[in-house]
């Protein structure tokens, strides 16, 4: 998959992300991380917080840099 932020293979990762909070971390291999996503997703969307997780998750997809 391609690096850096603004490749394919991150923009592939934020639309994953934007369909389940998690899974472009996944793709991205980061699987700690889309465990810490998903899970803090489902509950805060119990009190209807979970877009900020959701947003987060976006955007840290579609940011990320290997190596760091």
């Amino acid at each position: 998959m391609s690096e850096g932020q603004g490749s394919t293979g991150n923009v592939i990762a934020a639309i994953c992300s934007f369909f389940i909070p998690g899974l472009g971390q996944l793709v991205q291999g980061r699987l700690l991380m889309a465990v810490v996503m998903f899970v803090l997703a489902a509950a805060l969307w119990i009190v209807l917080l979970g877009w900020l997780i959701h947003l987060w998750s976006i955007l840290d997809a579609a940011l990320y840099k290997p190596g760091r």
